[in-house]
């Protein structure tokens, strides 16, 4: 009888906040987990404190650069097989437009949009041996904004988009699914050396319809619900995760 490989999945962004909290969830639910993340110090850091819940390696990259992207596989599955691929990195430069520099704009882009797509570009393989799926890690910033992200909400709206394109062009081997969260509080998420304590109001909670502000397991938990069998039928779908502040219609002076 033949004994199936372990299931496998890299989480890129993974030191520090939501991809930490994936991570985790990943490895309690019986995964082998790589943290795919540039920065070394995160990595090697939450590595080490995961390492109690099940198999975790730490790949440095940054994954804007195609170079390094292309050798991810041969690097995370070495024995040929991917389960799941969850796109989480990015990075936010918020300035007034006036401010924001091209440069500054592309490397937004560069590394929260083309950084999916070259991960999935690489590990597609991978992920088709195993009818394996990918999961982006977009936001609500995709749908409505704040001033000053326009980077940030064009990358992950682009985001959004490229989820949906990648469902029809890798399906039905591979399902690709998108998840947009809205205020999550990562605070207890961060590298040691930049950890604070986030004091959060009640009103901080009260303005979400669900009474509270999210937390990363709130998102760790739809990640391993999509990327299970139980989800088979779900692709191409962004999923809103932000208690319900999207839906609440706002009026500045009403009662």
């Amino acid at each position: 009888m033949k004994i199936l490989a372990k299931r496998s999945a890299v989480v890129t962004g993974a030191g520090q906040g939501i991809g930490r909290a994936i991570a985790a969830a990943l490895l309690t639910d019986g995964y082998k987990v790589t943290i795919a993340e540039i920065d070394r110090e995160a990595g090697e850091e939450t590595c080490r404190e995961l390492a109690g819940l099940g198999p975790v390696t730490f790949l440095p990259i940054d994954v804007a650069d195609p170079f390094a992207v292309a050798a991810l596989g041969a690097a995370v599955a070495p024995e040929g097989g991917l389960n799941l691929l969850v796109n989480n990195a990015a990075i936010m430069v918020r300035k007034p437009l006036e401010e924001l520099s091209p440069a500054e704009w592309q490397r937004v882009l560069d590394v929260n949009l083309s950084g999916p797509f070259l991960c999935s570009r690489s590990l597609a393989p991978l992920l088709r041996a195993r009818q394996g799926s990918i999961i982006n890690i977009a936001s609500t910033r995709a749908l409505m904004s704040e001033p000053d992200t326009e980077s940030y909400a064009a990358s992950k709206g682009g985001l959004v988009a490229l989820t949906h394109a990648l469902a029809l062009s890798l399906g039905p081997s591979v399902r690709v699914n998108c998840i947009s969260p809205g205020w999550i509080d990562v605070s207890a998420l961060a590298k040691h050396s930049q950890r604070q304590a986030q004091t959060l109001s009640a009103a901080d909670h009260q303005q979400h319809p669900a009474g509270r502000v999210g937390c990363a397991e709130d998102i760790a938990a739809l990640v391993l619900y999509l990327a299970s069998p139980q989800a088979g039928f779900i692709t191409g779908q962004n999923f809103v995760v932000d208690g319900g502040m999207s839906k609440k219609m706002i009026y500045v002076g009403e009662d």
